[in-house]
């Protein structure tokens, strides 16, 4: 009775609104927005339209508990781990206030979480036993050119002392002997020692190669005159004897440029039982926009970021062992830009679709290919349309996972560049020799697009701007969900809220999708006026649970080692048509290299339903996952959680 009396209301609300649309001619423009907003309320509210569609409801927090959302981690509680760090603000930071969230996306409720660091702009993936590492961070905002007052940058200091390294604290001063300039150092720095090198073949003695140490200066006093144009040699103020002939300073220009953001080494495992960070072993590299990744053997590639100085770690990457909770540098270097999404393969290579967030030279890492951590081999994939806009553009692993093909989706230029690519790009790695072919096209250039993948294989992509940070009011109020099957985009309902630059969303265990974050350059078309980060979370409900019915899934283990069994209950067991195990996602800036999911071959019998974990370990991560039972109608059961030892 009560669902008939709701649509006797909703119809009478649509002719209201029709009513109110054929009278608006009459009585101007602005009654004729209230009446086309009306009707529109009323058609996206239809139950028929929301079973074609879907359907966006917004959640808005207490005032409180409201942060700048960076980052969100889905974690194996169903709870969802929001983290802000100083959100980029820069006040935030300077008054130390981090933050973080844990939300209930079932009861509603919401967290504060103590934040150890500024977690702003850090990397996080899952880790094998359900915590998260997290990884870098912020340890100073950049300043723009006219912001700068002292002149400033990165100073290389040498130690030709093979016997002993040095440290030298904050506050080291150097004089340049040529340009009889100081600048003063803004941390400590240790220098090793320098190497010894001998002719393999005679033994001779050849000199010494000293050790390097970089660290950022900046001039005694502000004003111009105390920049630099040229490289010189700096003295290091306060050494003596062996030390001062030993240890100097060379550095480039020193300058009034823009400074970048600077990133710390500190690292931490968030526990999601205890709902609280751990701190381990900080990585050798500070680190700013970095990417984890895990590797075949459960150890965690940390790669690329902006370092201690404000610039791209040179290739320098290293790995972290849960067991041991420390850090080891890989064999050899390999350079990307910032967040590069890497994949890891069946095989146990890594795969570099080219999509990144922005830091780094436009000519230096940018090819996509497969790079073999072991021996650093790298094999580039050709094909890549609208290659010099891949930054800002997403990547995502097609369901199943056992197939390894790829979508990548639109994209912008280099930095702040106002161009914007609608092209989507797919490759198939298992090709004798793979190369990207373009997928459907979008409706508009797109940066930023987020994308899920849902348990029925397809994937939703929503939001994104045409131009940077949604620069002139350009974000894209757009939703569709992508085919992999018949590689074809559909419309489906539009999202309520403009969503660019530091936006993400999650699959969620009731087969939703929430939607978090957005950073827009400028608060109006003109671009005269900034712009504010958005609060709020938005939900989007998929057209599958709209229907009549969806599949139950219960009982089971809870744990189900590779290449082993585990038996469920379905009351609908004989309509099950796919079971998928879909990873949990940890994303950021459109970055999201944890999601996948796994298609599980099962058997049914009466109401049971009896599933196989595929033996592969680099298809199947040790870890959390969420088990998904699809019906013929294409409905998904509510997730099961399920460990992989």
């Amino acid at each position: 009775m009560r669902d008939k009396a709701g649509l006797r209301r909703a119809r009478r609300v649509g002719i209201g609104a029709v009513v109110v649309l054929a009278l608006a001619g009459m009585n101007g423009p602005w009654l004729y927005r209230f009446a086309t907003e009306r009707y529109h309320q009323y058609r996206i509210n239809e139950p028929g339209y929301k079973a074609a569609n879907g359907h966006w409801e917004i959640v808005e927090f207490p005032e409180e508990y409201r942060q700048n959302t960076i980052h969100a981690v889905l974690l194996h509680t169903g709870k969802v781990l929001l983290v802000a760090g100083s959100g980029n603000n820069q006040k935030n930071f300077d008054a130390k206030k981090f933050d973080s969230r844990i939300w209930d996306p079932v009861k509603g409720t919401i967290k504060k979480v103590p934040t150890p660091n500024d977690l702003f702009c850090t990397g996080h993936t899952q880790l094998s036993d359900g915590k998260i590492l997290i990884a870098g961070g912020t340890k100073r905002y950049e300043k723009l050119k006219g912001d700068v007052t002292k002149a400033g940058g990165l100073m290389i200091v040498h130690n030709e002392n093979p016997d002993k390294p040095i440290t030298l604290p904050a506050g080291t001063r150097f004089t340049g002997k040529a340009n009889g300039k100081t600048f003063v150092s803004k941390d400590p720095v240790l220098v090793p020692r320098a190497k010894k090198n001998f002719d393999k073949k005679t033994g001779k003695f050849l000199g010494n190669t000293p050790g390097l140490g970089r660290i950022y200066v900046e001039a005694e006093r502000s004003g111009p005159k105390y920049a630099t144009g040229t490289e010189d040699n700096y003295r290091v103020e306060g050494l003596t004897g062996v030390d001062a002939r030993n240890t100097y300073g060379i550095a480039q220009k020193l300058a009034l440029d823009k400074k970048d953001f600077q990133g710390i080494r500190d690292a931490y495992e968030f526990d999601p039982v205890a709902e609280k960070y751990i701190k381990v072993d900080p990585m050798h590299e500070a680190r700013w926009y970095p990417t984890l990744t895990t590797l075949s053997d459960g150890r965690i590639l940390s790669v690329s970021g902006l370092d201690d100085i404000g610039q791209l770690v040179p290739g320098k990457n290293e790995i972290f062992d849960p067991k041991t909770k420390k850090w080891t540098y890989t064999e050899k270097t390999r350079q990307f830009p910032t967040y590069p999404a890497l994949f890891l393969l069946q095989n146990g290579k890594i795969f570099y679709s080219g999509s990144n967030a922005g830091y780094g030279p436009a000519d230096v890492g940018r090819d996509p290919g497969i790079w073999d951590v072991e021996t650093n081999a790298f094999t580039k994939i050709p094909g890549l349309s609208d290659a010099t806009m891949m930054e800002t553009s997403a990547t995502v692993m097609l369901p199943p996972a056992q197939d390894e093909r790829f979508l990548v989706i639109g994209g912008g230029g280099v930095g702040e560049s106002k161009l914007s690519s609608k092209k989507t790009r797919l490759v198939d790695l298992k090709e004798k020799n793979p190369r990207f072919t373009d997928g459907p096209s979008l409706e508009k250039g797109t940066r930023y697009p987020q994308a899920s993948i849902l348990p029925d294989d397809t994937v939703l992509v929503s939001g994104g701007s045409e131009d940077y940070r949604g620069r002139s009011d350009s974000n894209i109020l757009q939703a569709r969900l992508y085919d992999p099957a018949t590689n074809t985009f559909r419309r489906v309902a539009d999202p309520l809220v403009g969503r660019n630059y530091h936006a993400g969303s999650i699959l969620l265990p009731d087969g939703r999708v929430m939607f978090f974050g957005s950073d827009s350059l400028f608060g109006d078309k003109a671009n005269t006026k900034p712009g504010t980060f958005e609060q709020r979370i938005e939900i989007y409900t998929p057209p599958y649970l709209y229907r009549d019915s969806r599949p139950s899934l219960s009982g089971g283990p809870q744990t189900i080692a590779r290449g082993t069994s585990g038996t469920f209950t379905s009351q609908h067991a004989a309509t099950i048509e796919k079971v998928r195990l879909i990873r949990p996602s940890s994303t950021t800036h459109v970055t999201d290299v944890d999601q996948r999911s796994i298609a599980l071959d099962f058997r049914t019998s009466g109401d049971k339903i009896t599933v196989t974990m595929p033996k592969n370990r680099n298809l199947v991560q040790s870890g959390w996952y969420m088990l998904f039972v699809v019906d013929d109608q294409g409905t998904p059961s509510k997730a099961q959680w399920v460990k992989v030892p």
